[in-house]
């Protein structure tokens, strides 16, 4: 993809946009940024660019620029019908997203993973795979540095992990992975998609490329993954997360490549050929969702070439990634534990279930779409008191209420206090938000840090108490 000499505009001045205007200018692109935010809200990083030659344009986003422009990069964080992209593509300005910008640039391999809940620890989980196969990877995407920021020095045998968001694939135009991972699909970033079934779309393009030598790995216990699936030209395999006792319903399928956990032991069938990926109670990982994360993973892993062994040792290594049911601190026998990418109803109610109980659950912030009521029947099982945060506090106090107790609470600080003062020795303090995070921290990963520090406050103080 020739750049040099190319007017480029890239949108939002976050992470990935950052990462799409140092890329384009260092290779000879005339760039021109773009962010609403005036530059006192901006990180030192997007205002750093202006010494790369980088033309910044801060508090408002100037409608010529969009229209003059040869192509307009967006970052995830802004909206895809956004007026002035809108005018941009009438105008004839092809307009793409990061990751499309950076497929055009890889040479290498790609795995890419999506779905509601999930998708960076079945990234993670794969990149790990991949590298203890000995493999030059590269893990990035939507969870830690953006795909265009990982394109140096790779050649053709580098393989990369990706994953994808829906705002990510709305963006795409020539992006194909090798294997497509779509774990799941359920009501989310209804604040931004105007409806499930645009979201759902959205989801569905990661297979849009793909062609018969390629392969989609998908949830055969979602219906509505398994749907979308109908339309891709890769060559299926559908896994079942959930574990059954031998003999499991996919393999006394007659034909088809499964993958499923039979026995305690996670299974792939291809060609005919029944493996062993690896052991159930190897994984180190809380909760059963995360155990169907890491079949999905070893699966894909396989698919790209990982010997047995390998998978079966990074299973048995991996701990997680953070924000993801990670193990914070204990505190006189309290347990907890940061969710805080749970940030969909579904998403929390897995994270709910992921303990025996009893559960105390930090919910809320910004609303974004779903029912709080779906939480009901994990909290009636286990909840011992939901603490409420954020705007959305008054949402989930009326839906669960009459299930367990709901305590109101103005910051995190007051929610980690008084979960730990309502629990005993057993309990778990689990923050599952079910919301974003935008009404009190940066994001999701501001939250879990806020609560983990205030955990580890109460944790120093009771070592010292």
């Amino acid at each position: 993809m020739e750049l040099e000499g190319q007017r480029v505009l890239v949108v939002g001045l976050a992470r990935s946009g950052i990462a799409a205007a140092l890329h384009l200018a260092e290779r000879g692109a005339r760039v021109v940024a773009t962010d609403r935010k005036p530059p006192g809200e901006l990180p030192e990083e997007a205002l750093n660019l202006a010494r790369q030659g980088v033309l910044l344009e801060l508090g408002a986003h100037p409608p010529a620029a969009f229209t003059r422009a040869a192509m307009v990069v967006v970052s995830p964080g802004v909206p895809w019908d956004m007026p002035e992209l809108v005018a941009a593509r009438r105008a004839g300005v092809e307009v793409i997203a990061e990751l499309e910008l950076a497929f055009r640039q890889i040479t290498g391999t790609v795995a890419a993973v999506t779905g509601t809940k999930g998708k960076s620890t079945t990234t993670a989980a794969l990149g790990a795979m991949l590298r203890e196969a000995g493999r030059d990877v590269r893990v990035g995407g939507n969870i830690g540095e953006p795909l265009i920021s990982l394109v140096k020095g790779t050649t053709d045998s580098t393989l990369f992990a990706v994953e994808a968001s829906s705002f990510q694939l709305e963006g795409i135009v020539t992006f194909r992975p090798k294997v497509a991972v779509f774990l799941n699909l359920s009501a989310d970033h209804l604040d931004r998609h105007a409806s499930f079934e645009d979201y759902a779309r959205a989801k569905a393009r990661i297979f849009l490329n793909q062609g018969p030598e390629d392969w989609a790995v998908v949830n055969a216990d979602d219906a509505g993954v398994m749907g979308l699936a109908r339309g891709a030209s890769a060559r299926i395999v559908a896994f079942s997360p959930d574990e059954q006792p031998a003999p499991h319903p996919l393999s006394r399928a007659d034909r088809g490549d499964v993958a499923y956990f039979e026995g305690g032991l996670a299974r792939l069938r291809r060609d005919g050929l029944t493996e062993t990926l690896f052991e159930r109670t190897d994984a180190r990982v809380p909760g059963p969702h995360l155990a169907g994360d890491l079949l999905a993973a070893a699966t894909a892993a396989r698919l790209l070439g990982a010997p047995l062994a390998a998978i079966a040792r990074a299973v048995a290594s991996f701990a997680g990634v953070e924000h993801v049911l990670e193990m914070v601190t204990e505190v006189r026998g309290v347990r907890f534990f940061n969710d805080s990418k749970a940030t969909n109803v579904e998403a929390a109610r897995k994270s709910i279930e992921a303990f025996d109980g009893p559960v105390l659950a930090i919910v809320g912030g910004r609303y974004k779409g779903g029912d709080f009521a779906d939480l009901g029947p994990a909290l009636a099982t286990r909840g011992k008191a939901v603490l409420a945060i954020g705007e959305a506090g008054e949402r989930v106090e009326t839906a669960l209420a009459a299930i367990v107790p709901v305590i109101r609470c103005r910051t995190m600080a007051e929610a980690v206090d008084r979960a730990f003062a309502a629990a005993a020795p057993g309990d778990t303090v689990v923050l599952a938000p079910a919301c974003s995070s935008f009404d009190m921290f940066r994001d999701y990963a501001e939250r879990g840090r806020v609560f983990k520090d205030e955990a580890r406050r109460l944790a120093a103080l009771y070592a010292h108490g």
